[in-house]
């Protein structure tokens, strides 16, 4: 707690930029070296799997975000009594937790290769399902807790640091292994050692930097008191991020869940990109919503505002380049097709809708309301899986991603209502009216874009179009949004020209 927030949300953006570059570049060579390596059914499987056990992930999800929320003000005032009692409650449930999941791993592995329907030999699929989901099971017992405390306390910079090592070590073990011709089984195993090296590093971290804690302390049961609420409130966000690929893994086939699975890696990597970009904000939000009420409107008005101007940025610039970036990278992949234009609006559509209401979404965390909305989520939860159930069998794919955009065009009007009108006591137009004009810009560039021919047949070449289109693009859109939204720029101007006066004093003085 020693760092400047200012200082922990730079180190948190600085880490978050460089773990999504590295991600960006390898979440694009491994699904292609699985492809043509293994095939597409492989591919769907690894997917499938993944998608699962996102779900399965649920057990944590509402004591985690329970607790996270329950930390902020502590963790604001250093009420290192009041931390380790809310942390002596949490580390219960995770103890609770993590049996239930080793259960449910080991029902899971035997029951997925007996149900769905596959070529691929019962024993790869069981080893394969095992091994991704261990490490998780040993993360309950014995780390998650931690990582909690780290992210309230805005030291997220650590987790992603070592994260971004972790994953670059698994995924060059990854294309080691299958250029060497290990089988699926090996990659696997390799998965399994690097995750462990994880948990050992945060437990001797905390051992070290931690000494004041002590979970035998009487635990604060009413501090996550609204966990079974945020539970219902993370089911509806993991249906509506996963159900896509559960439905067509039951109804169609594992290489159809590949299609779907090359077009979501290569959009959700802006929105992934985005969430860790947030996290480096969001305990500076939290912590001034529970402290401060006047000056955290001015920062969410700011962040909004802005956040959503570069996400829908750098969706219109994936919009431009998706097609002929799938074409070349499924080049030779021959088991079904990729390139899809109707698939990319549709993807385009879901993320769009996504994006404008996560800053609600995150009003209505801090605010603790989640008994108010929890059934609104069920409701979103409900329209998802009927619409997507009664359209895939007309539609296919298609059919799945329409029930997502139903529910979601329900789910974000409503948020984005309830977290103006029930937590900040104002009219939802200011939200609506900064999604209006990224929409616009979104279209009238998108336009123009089809009358401007560019040669994009080779990586080199989709790289540079899509560098000088960004170089436009996205001052483009901050411009509008800033002619459009006056104090907002003015604040963030200032805000920004107070962190680079500081920075250059501080090296005056350094110096002298």
């Amino acid at each position: 707690m020693k760092k400047s927030t200012a200082k922990k949300s730079a180190y948190n953006i600085v880490s978050s930029i460089l773990n999504q570059v590295l991600a960006i570049a390898l979440g694009i060579i491994i699904p292609r070296l699985y492809l043509t390596t293994f095939g597409s059914e492989v591919n769907g499987l690894l997917n499938s799997v993944n998608q699962i056990y996102t779900y399965l992930a649920l057990l944590e999800a509402g004591v985690g975000t329970a607790t996270l929320q329950a930390l902020y003000k502590p963790v604001a005032q250093d009420d290192e009594s009041s931390i380790a009692a809310i942390m002596a409650a949490t580390n219960r449930f995770y103890k609770r937790t993590g049996t239930i999941y080793f259960i449910l791993v080991v029902i899971l592995s035997i029951g997925y290769p007996l149900v769905v329907k596959s070529n691929i030999p019962f024993t790869t699929v069981f080893a394969v399902i095992m091994l991704n989901g261990l490490p998780a099971v040993i993360g309950y017992f014995f780390q998650g807790k931690f990582k909690i405390l780290l992210q309230a306390e805005g030291k997220n910079y650590i987790i992603t640091n070592l994260t971004t090592i972790i994953n670059f070590c698994v995924n060059a073990s990854k294309v080691v292994l299958m250029l060497c011709g290990f089988s699926i089984i090996s990659i696997q195993v390799a998965y399994f050692v690097f995750q462990m090296v994880q948990v050992i590093f945060i437990m001797l971290y905390m051992k070290r930097h931690y000494k004041w804690m002590d979970l035998t302390v009487k635990p604060d049961y009413d501090a996550i008191s609204q966990k079974n609420s945020v539970l219902i409130m993370q089911i509806s966000d993991m249906i509506f991020r996963n159900t896509d690929i559960i439905v067509l893994t039951i109804f169609c086939d594992l290489k159809v869940v590949s299609v779907y699975a090359i077009f979501n890696m290569l959009f959700s990597t802006i929105v992934t990109f985005m969430d860790s970009f947030s996290q480096g904000f969001d305990f500076a939000l939290g912590q001034r919503f529970n402290t401060d009420r006047k000056a955290h409107l001015k920062l969410h008005d700011v962040y909004e505002t802005y956040r959503m101007t570069l996400v829908f940025s750098l969706l219109c610039i994936a919009r431009i380049f998706i097609i002929p970036f799938i074409s070349l990278y499924t080049k030779g992949v021959t088991d079904i097709n990729y390139v899809d234009n109707k698939l990319a609006w549709l993807f385009v559509i879901m993320f769009i809708l996504t994006n404008a209401r996560n800053n609600s979404a995150g009003l209505i965390n801090f605010a603790k309301h989640f008994k108010q909305t929890q059934w609104r989520c069920v409701a979103e939860a409900v329209i998802n899986i009927t619409v997507s159930i009664a359209c895939v069998y007309t539609f296919g794919i298609y059919g799945v991603l329409i029930g997502t955009i139903v529910a979601l065009l329900y789910r974000a009007n409503d948020m984005i209502i309830y977290a103006n009108r029930k937590i900040l006591n104002r009219s939802p137009w200011v939200t609506y009216k900064r999604v209006l004009i990224c929409t616009a810009i979104f279209a009238a560039v998108t336009f123009v874009s089809r009358y401007i021919h560019v040669d994009l047949s080779s990586y080199f070449k989709i790289i540079l179009w899509a560098a000088v289109a960004s170089a436009v693009i996205i001052p483009l859109f901050f411009g509008v949004m800033s002619v459009c939204e006056p104090k907002q720029a003015k604040f963030a101007y200032a805000f920004v020209k107070e962190i680079i006066k500081n920075k250059l004093k501080r090296k005056s003085n350094e110096n002298t």
